[in-house]
């Protein structure tokens, strides 16, 4: 057992190794699984008993591993705000969960290995596997940042078939191939044989053939010139002193940054989540000082729009949302947003609520399972909601007719929920986040690389201001084109091409998941059906 706890470490110590923010060493997700398939051959090889129990806990214990290291920052970020020991038990919470469900795709692959071939639990395993990362970003504990197609950010140059099949796609190439090679593998002496030299074939084949496709999409890929400029700030206010520090020197701070970079003919000024430091009701957002000293700075850009970060709210007279929070002595039912908002030189005024919320931070999981609780927090001025949301991605319009995506923070990290953007007719995408609760840590660095995946998804540039960094402008190939310095006040101007044409995976969406997931019911179906016959 305890060799198959090493084989286990070393398949996490790849799968770390390989991740980001390190680059050049993505190629290793291709072959990192094979330790751990090795471990478990074993285990299903050798004379213990509770065979299922072991597969359960070696494949748990690589995932938790992999996943400590390469997202240690959510501690980080936990500590700065609560007892060091509490922050270590709700930190273990993303890990564990995530653990448990790869052990999970794991151990369903060892009930199909004992009653099928071996590669009918491939496929199975390959399922079970995009299963649990489609439903890692479907439920309400949502965390998708340790999605193994994730894993190419750094090398994206690589991956320009993401076009194609979005961040599944590369799952199915690292799960593939580790399957393949983990088979060759097994056979030892009998290598040589004609079959297992056609399998050596095909691996290889599965590993050159995406590259160089991917290879010749890059460096012959062309945008077509429909240029915008665009500027991002970076005004660089710790998060944690935010609210004790002056608004409006906030806001002057913001201003004098897109001035000192801007052009006459800028479109956008792009500032970061919760940069407009006001919690303003939607509806009298005309009367607020700050609104009004943005139009003001616009005045000078006849072009110009802000898209910003704000908090907002809304009033209500009954309790229309399981967000809205109850003040009786005051306004009655309130709705709080994290929001976007673009503001023009007209009177008109767009607002975008954040939709995908971090669970446990700005919303309480499975709130509509424990509705019935309401009338319990109601009496004591909280809420079973916290932030409120949209049901469904919005796109601000310029005046000139242009669409940007206004995508807050944690939301970037869905493919699918920001091809809806795209397809709703966003031109480019905004990224707008405050990261500095992270600290100088991987998280930063992280989070600006997933950015290269929305890209090349949907092969739009990508404005991303960051509070504290990493603010920066990618095109459609992912490149980063222009970006600051970690915890530096800045401001960045580019001419950037608009897009309006769809790549497959905008007009798709997750269809890999999907087949995934009926794949999964099925070998779900034949182990059910061979546990009956046994009975």
């Amino acid at each position: 057992m305890k060799f198959n706890i090493k084989l286990a470490i070393f398949s996490a110590f790849l799968l770390w190794l390989a991740w980001p923010p390190i680059p050049y060493t993505s190629v290793l997700l291709l072959v990192a699984f094979v330790p751990l398939l090795f471990a478990i051959e074993n285990i299903i090889n050798g004379d213990k008993e509770r065979k299922g129990k072991k597969v359960f806990l070696i494949a748990g214990l690589a995932a938790f591993v992999w996943n400590t290291a390469s997202i240690y920052w959510v501690f980080n970020a936990m500590n700065a705000v609560m007892p060091s020991v509490v922050a270590i038990l709700i930190s273990l919470i993303p890990f564990g969960l995530a653990a448990i469900l790869m052990a999970l795709a794991f151990w369903l692959y060892y009930q199909l290995r004992k009653r099928y071939s071996l590669w009918v639990s491939f496929v199975g395993l390959i399922c079970f596997w995009i299963s649990y990362e489609f439903l890692h970003q479907s439920w309400d504990l949502a965390f998708p940042w340790m999605t193994l197609g994730n894993g190419f950010a750094m090398d994206h140059y690589l991956i320009q078939w993401y076009e194609l099949t979005g961040v599944f796609g590369g799952s199915l190439w690292i799960l593939l191939s580790n399957v393949l090679l983990f088979s060759i593998l097994k056979t030892g002496k009998s290598y040589f044989k004609l079959e297992n030299k056609k399998a050596g074939l095909i691996w290889l084949l599965v590993i050159i053939l995406p590259v160089t496709a991917s290879l010749i999409r890059y460096f012959s890929y062309e945008e077509h010139f429909n240029p915008a400029d665009i500027v991002v700030v970076q005004p660089n206010i710790d998060p944690y002193d935010k609210y004790s520090s002056s608004a409006s020197s906030q806001l002057e701070n913001l201003i004098q940054l897109s001035d000192s970079v801007a052009l006459p003919n800028t479109e956008f000024f792009i500032w970061p989540e919760t940069a407009i430091p006001e919690a303003v009701n939607e509806h009298d957002i005309r009367e607020s000082q700050n609104f009004q000293r943005v139009q003001q700075f616009l005045n000078r850009y006849k072009n110009g729009h802000v898209l910003s970060g704000i908090e907002s709210y809304l009033v209500y007279d009954s309790a229309k949302t399981l967000s809205a929070t109850y003040y009786p002595n005051l306004y009655g039912y309130v709705d709080h947003f994290n929001a976007g908002i673009l503001i023009e030189n007209s009177g008109k005024v767009q607002f975008y609520h954040k939709s995908k919320l971090v669970p446990g931070v700005e919303q309480l999981p499975f709130k509509e399972a424990l509705a019935f609780m309401k009338p319990l927090f109601a009496a004591f001025g909280g809420t079973t909601g916290g932030y409120g949301s949209q049901p469904e991605a919005s796109v601000f319009y310029a005046q000139s007719g242009i669409g940007a995506a206004p995508i807050i923070c944690y939301e970037s990290i869905w493919g699918a929920y920001t091809s809806d953007f795209v397809r709703k007719g966003a031109q480019f995408i905004t990224i707008i986040t405050n990261d500095g609760w992270w600290g100088n840590t991987s998280g930063k660095d992280q989070h600006l690389a997933y950015a290269k995946l929305r890209a090349i998804e949907t092969r739009r540039w990508v404005a991303r201001s960051a509070n504290t960094g990493i603010s920066a402008f990618i095109n459609q190939r992912g490149d980063v084109v222009q970006q600051t310095k970690w915890w530096v006040a800045d401001a960045l101007n580019q001419e950037i091409n608009l897009n309006e044409e769809l790549t497959v995976y905008v007009k798709t969406g997750d269809y890999l998941a999907y087949l995934a997931s009926l794949g999964s019911l099925f070998f779900g179906v034949l182990i059910v059906l061979r546990l009956r016959k046994k009975r």
